[in-house]
């Protein structure tokens, strides 16, 4: 055994803190790169249901409850005044707790690397270097990084872990390629004080479906977190900068514009693009990447800080659960990697295909239907029955507790094409693109907009 560290993560984000503070549970000797680089807002405040049952076995939600706004659930609002609400009601997310939370990024950031090292992962201020490396090692760290770090003395960690989000580190040293999605969006976000959330209840995330894009509104203590997202090319059409564009597209959009009135903005605005990326590979020897390194999913169902700390949660499940003698196996570690490989990877194709149901407008087609099948038949007669059962499985999945299930996405694909008659088309409720023509005069007398 080496008296060395077992693993050396490079980034101390979500997902390379909580692996670090799982994986000195097991034994590991952990060391985190952390160049302490703060930004004041960053995407991903809004958690899913199943991030709290993380924040339990890390020993941290009652620290999270103390800065963040209670959630209950999420409302998704067209632009024509439709409204889905997706609360969490008792027993529909079965053991998983029935609410989240809203979340100030830099405090939960924060809260995870002082958790982990409290747990025993030792924290370096380095912006670690890495380059490739040949043999058991294709990625190693720099001479440089391990001149400067006394706390290596000279000897390299067993395994490195790529953890720095979107700047995938480690993919861009070894040039390995990726895949991105089809949507061509940038977002724009701010904080805001005297800003309607215009929530049901106290806390609920509200989506709205724009002219073009759509826009979040997520409640936090004493401010409300606000951001559209939008096609490229129709956001050159709101001004040159960051702030033009977003105060023009909130202007624009009448509901948006009601509810920000009065608003006053807190924070400068941060831009963001590139929403769907995912790598070809996820590991090989010597290295493993873990969450947003790996590959990041869009962002409209919230599941982006969940699918960074589950990868690290499935990597510890899976690969390294034996403890620190795994890493002397590499022949039996490769294929345990693979596993979460191939795990992560239907969980991008799980999150995107029920996300595209909101994209495309079938999720308010659906629910157009729904409503008229509890109207035309009552609360007791089969057909609202299983449009009760539809809507609880859609809960379910966009809460992620059944995402990948086999059965709630052949129900959701099945319930499309044979429970939605007698609706606005799919396409009256669609998020358009630039390349989306706007309808006729006459289209949009039809459809009431």
């Amino acid at each position: 055994m080496s008296d060395g560290f077992d693993v050396g993560i490079v980034g101390a984000g979500p997902a390379g803190c909580t692996l670090g503070a799982l994986l000195v549970q097991r034994g590991f000797k952990v060391i985190c790169f952390d160049d302490e680089r703060r930004p004041e807002l960053l995407v991903g405040e809004s958690l899913l249901p199943t991030v709290v049952d993380l924040m339990r076995r890390l020993g941290i939600e009652d620290r999270v409850k103390a800065f963040s706004q209670f959630k209950p659930g999420v409302a998704f609002v067209h632009r024509d005044g439709q409204r889905l609400d997706f609360l969490f009601p008792h027993g529909v997310l079965g053991k998983t707790p029935n609410y989240s939370y809203n979340i100030p990024r830099p405090e939960f950031d924060n809260l995870l690397r002082d958790r982990a090292k409290e747990l025993g992962v030792l924290f370096v201020k380095h912006r670690a270097s890495v380059e490739k490396g040949v043999g058991d090692s294709e990625v190693v760290l720099s001479q440089e990084t391990m001149k400067v770090v006394p706390e290596l003395k000279g000897q390299a960690p067993r395994l490195l872990v790529d953890a720095t989000g979107r700047a995938r580190t480690f993919a861009r040293v070894l040039g390995l390629s990726s895949t991105q999605g089809t949507r061509n969006d940038v977002a724009y976000f701010a904080h805001y004080e005297d800003f309607d959330a215009t929530s049901m209840t106290e806390g609920q995330v509200v989506i709205s479906i724009l002219e073009h894009g759509w826009s979040w509104r997520i409640p936090l203590p004493g401010r409300l977190s606000v951001g559209v997202v939008i096609d490229k090319e129709i956001a050159k059409q709101h001004g040159s900068t960051a702030e033009e564009r977003l105060e023009s597209i909130i202007d624009s959009q009448s509901i948006l514009a009601g509810p920000g009135a009065g608003r006053k903005r807190v924070t400068d605005v941060k831009t963001y693009t590139n929403y769907q990326l995912i790598s070809e590979r996820s590991h090989g020897p010597g290295w493993v990447a873990a969450g947003d390194a790996f590959g990041f999913v869009d962002p409209m169902l919230s599941p982006g800080l969940f699918m960074a700390m589950h990868m690290a949660e499935r990597l510890d499940e899976l690969v390294f659960a034996g403890g620190p003698r795994v890493l002397d196996q590499p022949s039996r570690l490769a294929p345990r990697l693979e596993k979460v490989k191939a795990e992560m990877l239907d969980w991008h194709e799980s999150w995107a295909e029920i996300i595209e149901y909101f994209y495309d407008g079938r999720m308010f087609s659906m629910y157009e239907a729904g409503t008229k099948l509890r109207e035309a038949y009552g609360k007791w007669q089969l057909p609202s029955l299983m449009e009760k059962h539809l809507t609880a499985n859609i809960t379910r999945m966009v809460s992620g507790v059944t995402t990948r299930s086999r059965y709630g996405r052949g129900l959701v694909n099945w319930s499309t094409r044979h429970l939605v008659w007698d609706t606005q088309p799919p396409e009256h409720y669609a998020v358009r693109t630039s390349k989306t023509p706007l309808p006729s005069r006459e289209e949009a007398q039809m459809a009431g907009v």
